[in-house]
């Protein structure tokens, strides 16, 4: 039997970093994969909290945390760059709309017990990135969900009920007691914190000295998004 390694990840859907972390991660595991048998957790992290439930224009939620739409776009030439490394044709340019991912995170919890949340957490990153989805549309949340393998009725329910709300505001002040402030951040083993979408080779040493460790650490960091913006 293999040794099991636990991966905790904190991120949030509209976070390109986010998005290359789990690339790297799932580059990192794969591996590993003849060694170690790992167990990948998502938990919930919002980047705007205070997003309207409706949403916003994407240009103008950009414009209010950085300033200037333009010159955040023509920043971004080293996340594409990284992106086309994780395997990612990001289309941040073209998205049109901001979500409040609130919900999106209650499905993402919700698809842990069936086994579906790294499959769930693709589906919705890739839906807003790169095939610009307008995931303020519940409809639109729904489908992304229902194409990565849960079901319409289940989710529906969920949806028009409080399943699941308790769990993501608890597990998202849990994050923010333990001080993350930006994502992604893995949690390996309750050992190693990293902070940043680092690449492979570094989340693979961590997971792998993780076994001979005792407690928590946050000593290697790499790109990431906070309530404040992507760094």
């Amino acid at each position: 039997m293999k040794p099991v390694i636990d991966v905790k990840v904190a991120s949030d859907v509209v976070c390109p970093w986010c998005y290359i972390g789990k690339r790297n991660l799932e580059k990192a595991v794969d591996h590993l994969s003849d060694r170690y048998e790992v167990r990948v957790q998502y938990l919930p992290f919002e980047l705007a909290p205070d997003m309207p439930e409706e949403g916003m224009s994407f240009r103008r939620h950009i414009t209010e945390k950085f300033g200037d739409f333009d010159t955040f776009i023509q920043r971004g030439a080293m996340l594409n760059e990284k992106g086309r490394e994780a395997g990612i044709d990001f289309k941040i340019a073209n998205i049109d709309r901001s979500p409040n991912t609130f919900s999106i995170h209650r499905i993402i919890q919700f698809a842990h017990q069936y086994g579906l949340q790294t499959q769930v957490k693709e589906a919705f990153m890739k839906a807003y990135f790169v095939d610009l989805v307008d995931l303020t549309l519940i409809q639109n949340v729904i489908q992304v969900a229902v194409s990565a393998g849960l079901q319409r009725p289940e989710l529906e329910y969920l949806l028009n009920s409080e399943d699941g709300v308790k769990e993501v505001l608890e597990l998202e002040d849990n994050i923010r007691r333990i001080g993350v402030t930006g994502v992604p951040f893995f949690i390996i083993d309750n050992r190693y914190g990293i902070s940043g979408a680092v690449p492979p080779a570094q989340l693979e040493e961590a997971m792998i000295q993780a076994a001979a460790e005792n407690s928590l650490q946050q000593d290697i960091q790499g790109d990431s998004c906070s309530t404040e913006g992507c760094e």
